[in-house]
């Protein structure tokens, strides 16, 4: 037999370790989609809640609240990367879907504002912290030529989420009152959370960093992933954040972080506030609440298409493209139109903006080492959700001062900055390389 003939039981081997590593990726992409209802269920049981005076609400106070939900995330996310170099990526990802479970069954038993509001503030705290290791899962276990389009893939269950969220509100919140839909939404993760504490693998990387050499070199053979040439750095605890600033990496890092507040700022404060502004510029409620299914239903669409885009040309260059597009798009939703054509417009918003925040993500995740990424990801993640806080509480503000028609200028002007910022990455990175040729060859960074 020819030395370069390929044997069955190697078809077969490789068959499996792609299965497994899909089997991973699947597992993520489910507990995303638990996060991404429990991130937008709250939008959408909102306007109900506002209508019914629940809990003593208004829009200014909703907003708070809405804040204190993307403060905990951000407390969430910058934790997380250094967790897992403690308790490990898997202890990370299962404590977490632990605590926004639990934090989302207590918002729907909740008695008063105050309760509620320390309900999605811890909630938050336990989503944000699922996302950049979620995400770095899905980077390691695919090959280095695919993880813009695996990243987008997981998030596209973020976006599922999204639009399941207000169908759970549309069913079950006129009938059942607003409790029964965060209840609802805490549901599936007391089914899946077994089946991820028997399925979801430790990551290769991360065993080896925290010197279980064995059991990384393993576990990569089994799952057909790469382990980092060297032995990791696992004594220094706090190397993964060192290495965002030395160098002059500083300089990209910034800007890589305040791409991310823009690009959070637009997914919190407009997949929070959508249904309200359009029920004040005069659209039905039904219609209002279809809105933000369309909108994540364009979302799930645009990671699919940012994500293979960017594996082709480098994730910075549609994060530029697609920001810049979503100025535009984002400002058209408040025009005057035909209710059939807003609705095209919204799927487009929702296609370029959800994945362009993804995509920051991707560039952020191919920019750094395994070792780094999570760390790099929490980090990029946690100082964007300043973004989310801000988001939904200026949302809330101009809602409450009667200026909902200023909601989507404010946003689009968001986009704006967000382009802005990631072409003065791409600037800072080429400096540090040294020419545009290095700059090309690193364009996936």
């Amino acid at each position: 037999m020819s030395s370069s003939a390929t044997s069955p039981l190697a078809h077969a081997s490789g068959a499996t370790t792609r299965r497994s590593r899909n089997a991973v990726i699947a597992l993520c992409w489910a507990l995303v989609l638990l996060d991404g209802i429990d991130t937008f269920i709250y939008g959408s049981v909102l306007p109900h809640m506002l209508g019914g005076g629940s809990l003593g609400l208004t829009s200014a106070s909703a907003g708070t609240i809405g804040s204190y939900s993307t403060f905990g995330m951000l407390v969430g996310t910058i934790l997380s990367g250094m967790a897992s170099n403690w308790i490990g990526r898997r202890g990370t990802v299962l404590v977490s879907v632990v605590i926004f479970t639990v934090a989302t069954l207590g918002t729907g038993w909740s008695q008063t504002s105050g309760q509620f509001g320390f309900c999605r503030l811890v909630c938050g705290f336990g989503l944000g912290a699922l996302l950049p290791i979620a995400i770095s899962y899905g980077m390691e276990f695919t090959s280095r030529g695919r993880r813009a389009l695996a990243t987008g893939v997981i998030m596209t269950a973020h976006q599922t989420g999204g639009a399941l969220a207000p169908l759970i509100a549309l069913w079950l919140v006129e009938d059942h009152g607003w409790r029964s839909a965060f209840i609802a939404s805490a549901v599936p993760a007391l089914i899946l959370l077994p089946i991820a504490v028997k399925l979801l693998p430790e990551s290769p990387t991360n065993l080896l960093t925290r010197g279980r050499r064995a059991e990384a070199v393993k576990l990569a053979a089994d799952f057909g992933t790469e382990l980092p040439e060297a032995e990791g750095r696992g004594a220094d605890k706090l190397s993964a954040v060192k290495n965002l600033f030395r160098g002059g990496q500083w300089s990209t890092t910034l800007c890589f972080w305040l791409t991310s507040f823009a690009g959070l700022l637009l997914v919190y404060g407009v997949g929070q506030w959508l249904p309200k502004i359009m029920v004040e510029l005069g659209y039905d409620t039904g219609d209002s609440l279809l809105f933000s299914t369309f909108l994540n239903v364009g979302g799930i669409c645009g990671m699919l298409i940012a994500g293979r885009t960017a594996d082709r040309i480098g994730p910075r260059k549609v994060v530029i493209a697609w920001f810049a597009l979503t100025a535009v798009f984002v400002y058209l939703m408040g025009v005057e139109m035909a209710v059939g054509l807003l609705y095209v417009v919204v799927f487009f918003s929702g296609l370029l903006l959800f994945s362009g925040q993804t995509m920051v993500y991707a560039t952020v995740g191919t920019h750094h080492d395994d070792e780094d990424r999570p760390t790099a990801l929490g980090w990029v993640a946690g100082m964007g959700r300043f973004g989310a806080v801000f988001g939904p509480w200026a949302g809330g503000q101009l809602l409450a001062a009667g200026n909902a028609d200023l909601g989507f200028t404010m946003y689009a002007c968001a986009a704006v900055f967000g382009a802005v910022m990631m072409v003065l990455a791409a600037l800072t990175i080429k400096a540090r390389s040294g020419g545009a040729g290095s700059a090309v060859a690193s364009a996936g960074a």
